[in-house]
């Protein structure tokens, strides 16, 4: 077995990186592949950002780097021959760019590096060239530091451009920058300085994309509206729909209307039910079971198909896998994976069909969870809100934001939101809802104390509230809003939705249930300092400072 080193995520070995195995469960040939990926990706960017500068865009290379960029992403995708086929892919596409731009060759900055020259042979040869271009490949640790941080932040830019791509919104500063901070990662004269500038440039491009997203999804299905969720089961077959895709989301439900086979979401995909979209199908049956790393129980007992449009995928269990698909970006060895057809409309019949032969999920709780607060329906209800400020009868906010995760010490979250004083509200998005969000924790004057945004997708509502506060009440910097950050991370949507709250000036945020192990100790220092940000430590002491900060 070759070795590998990966430390892209919060789960890496031993706190510092996985070198045998993923904790995710990639193999180390999947990981190296994966690295040869985002080489092969920064040597198209040497030519894509120079032909731009020229006036040349090419709209199927920047449809290539989002989805092979969020192909790497933690989760996503785990088949070796994926990858290959990639690369061979981004080659040829490098080397059109190359023939494009021939005569300007003298005036491409990096055009003789050799991620702009190597050629492919076999895929045995493939993995050895991989062995040599990863993450350890930059030996000062620092410059590795900013480099991975930066190269974390693109990844999960990447996400959100292709969730918007499929949608038919695009970005074309977003496209430009994620060329530029690709080929930059391989400039050897950048300083820390200049590479610390790109991080926060990425942060300010990761705002435009959070934006862009919300917009996407807003005017494509509607402004989400607060919906009480059934979190129990029916009687007919199901099919099991988790990720982040809508657009997946909306053609399951249409190709099952009439069929007698009802859909649940699972995980990331729970927020679908406050889209106003989704609503008219009678058969969107409700959520089943929580975060998604406990799908080896949950799909097992759901009985049913499952279908994966995006990251979150654990190595599924031999009881479930044959009914098990995955789509998009998505990927397992020995999974069914489901194409669009020529017409871009993806068949779900060979699910549907396997559906009906398979009985009712098993029930594994009862009663329904309350979400749906973007900023659309946080902005309707902002005279309550505004007026439990005045009152004092809510005295602080709190984001916890982000995702959730295997480790015993993320129950950490679980705790903290049980312990806040009841005079606080919760403003969440992603999975890490799933620590809390089902705890009876009540409401302040009919507002609910965990005030659900949706997705991590959709992290940009939490800004736009903590904007609009801070207009309301006419002050001059966010970080006068009784607004407090105890964000949990797990991957690198998380990375960029930090780097967007750095770039908004937001200040001491609590970070967990560790600190990145990417992040080396001089580029923590940067951020302590500059930034206020720490990691988390016990309940009873981060409540206190936390009570004390405001």
């Amino acid at each position: 077995m070759s070795q590998m080193f990966c430390f892209q995520c919060q789960e890496a070995a031993k706190g510092t990186g996985c070198t045998i195995q993923g904790v995710c469960g990639k193999t180390s040939d999947v990981a190296n592949l994966q690295d040869l990926m985002l080489y092969t990706l920064k040597g198209i960017s040497i030519f894509a950002r120079r032909g731009r500068e020229l006036g040349i865009t090419d709209s199927a290379t920047e449809k290539f780097i989002i989805e092979s960029m969020f192909a790497t992403i933690t989760n996503a995708n785990f088949t070796p021959e994926s990858f290959t086929a990639r690369i061979r892919e981004g080659l040829a596409l490098r080397d059109e760019w190359k023939n494009k731009l021939k005569a300007a060759d003298s005036a491409i900055p990096l055009a003789g590096h050799d991620a702009a020259l190597w050629t492919a042979g076999t895929d045995e040869e493939m993995l050895v060239k991989a062995g040599s271009v990863g993450v350890l490949a930059t030996m000062h640790e620092d410059i590795r530091s900013l480099r991975e941080l930066l190269t974390y932040g693109l990844k999960g830019m990447a996400a959100y451009m292709e969730h918007a791509a499929v949608l038919g919104y695009y970005e074309p500063s977003a496209h430009a920058f994620m060329e530029k901070g690709l080929a930059s990662v391989l400039d050897d004269t950048l300083t820390g300085e200049e590479l610390t500038a790109l991080v926060l440039e990425c942060g300010k491009l990761g705002v435009a994309v959070m934006e862009l997203l919300d917009r996407a999804n807003t005017s494509t299905y509607g402004n989400p509206e607060i919906t009480k969720v059934n979190i129990g089961v029916g009687n007919r077959p199901g099919i099991l729909i988790s990720g982040h895709d809508l657009k997946d989301m909306e053609e399951l439900l249409k190709q099952t209307e009439g069929t007698g086979v009802d859909v649940y979401t699972h995980s990331e995909m729970l927020p679908a039910h406050y889209y106003p979209a989704f609503k008219k199908y009678s058969h969107f049956v409700g959520n089943y079971g929580n975060a998604w790393w406990k799908q080896t129980s949950e799909f097992e007992s759901f009985n049913g198909p499952i279908l994966m449009t995006t990251n979150c995928i654990v190595p599924p269990k031999d009881s479930y896998k044959a009914r098990m698909y995955t789509t998009g970006n998505t990927g397992f060895p020995g999974i069914q994976h489901i194409v669009p057809g020529a017409d871009g409309v993806k068949d779900f019949s060979a699910i549907i069909e396997q559906a009906k032969s398979c009985v009712a999920p098993t029930e594994i709780e009862t009663g329904e969870i309350v979400g749906g607060f973007a900023h659309a329906a946080v902005m309707n209800v902002a005279d309550k809100v505004v007026e439990g400020v005045q009152s004092g009868a809510i005295k602080q906010f709190f984001v916890m934001a982000g995702c959730d995760g295997r480790m015993k010490s993320r129950n950490y979250y679980t705790d903290f939101a049980a312990e806040l004083p009841g005079d606080t509200v919760i403003l969440t998005a992603g999975c890490a809802k799933y620590k809390y969000n089902k705890l009876p924790l009540g409401d302040i004057g009919g507002i609910p104390r965990v005030l659900d945004a949706g997705q991590c997708n959709d992290s940009y509502s939490l800004v736009v509230i903590a904007l609009k506060l801070k207009e309301v009440f006419g002050l001059d910097d966010i970080n006068d809003l009784p607004i407090s950050y105890n964000i949990a991370w797990y991957e690198q949507k998380a990375v960029i939705v930090l780097l967007a709250l750095l770039y908004l000036g937001v200040k001491d945020i609590h970070l967990g249930p560790t600190l990145p192990a990417f992040l080396s100790p001089n580029v923590a220092k940067v951020l302590v300092d500059n930034f206020g940000i720490s990691g988390i430590t016990t309940v009873k002491e981060d409540m206190e400072k936390f009570i004390a900060a405001v």
